[in-house]
């Protein structure tokens, strides 16, 4: 009678772990869904300004007319990865896109007019404030799916992870463009 008794507390032992592992998986995982959903809401912050800011530049700057339109081409292929859900191709269409907007801010502070604009110089402030706002959500997502990753990826974690169809979350990556000093001419 006894070993059925430590038959049932064992079972009962593995059947809680089991149910902690689970849990657990499932809190991460949805932790690394909203730091996705974060980045998403700063990503459309950066889309809405985009538009007013490049119509406030562009009278200004009758000589940056392409840069102006790859910027607008840019936020277009972004907001179009944004709706497709692939984590890669998003990440390399806002890259792009920060790239592009990272040579705006350097071509506006070669127009003095444009400098001392209020609007200008306003969504100027907004962008590099919703810039900062990616890249603090980009860390917080890549460190849900560093969490989330080790966890699936650890013993005995990894065992239930894999019966339940757990998979890894891709990080959130600089593309190689971004890594590249950007040259600055006076």
């Amino acid at each position: 009678m006894t070993g059925l008794y430590i038959l049932i507390g064992v079972v009962a032992v593995i059947l809680l772990w089991l149910i902690g592992v689970f849990n657990a998986l499932v809190r991460l995982k949805n932790r690394a869904k909203e730091a996705w959903s974060d980045i998403d809401v700063q990503l459309k912050r950066r889309h809405d300004l985009i538009p007013n800011l490049v119509s406030s530049v562009k009278g200004y700057m009758t000589h940056e007319k392409d840069l102006l339109e790859n910027i607008t081409k840019a936020r277009s292929q972004a907001m179009d990865a944004q709706k497709g859900g692939n984590t890669g191709e998003l990440a390399n269409a806002e890259n792009m896109l920060g790239g592009m907007l990272g040579k705006l801010q350097i071509a506006v502070e070669a127009y003095p007019d444009l400098k001392a604009n209020q609007n200008v110089m306003q969504l100027m402030d907004e962008l590099s404030d919703t810039e900062n706002k990616i890249q603090a959500s980009r860390r917080f997502y890549n460190g849900q799916v560093r969490d989330f990753n080790t966890k699936i990826q650890t013993f005995p974690n990894n065992m239930v992870a894999g019966m339940l169809r757990f998979t890894k979350f891709e990080f959130f990556e600089a593309d190689e463009s971004e890594k590249e000093n950007i040259e600055v001419k006076l």
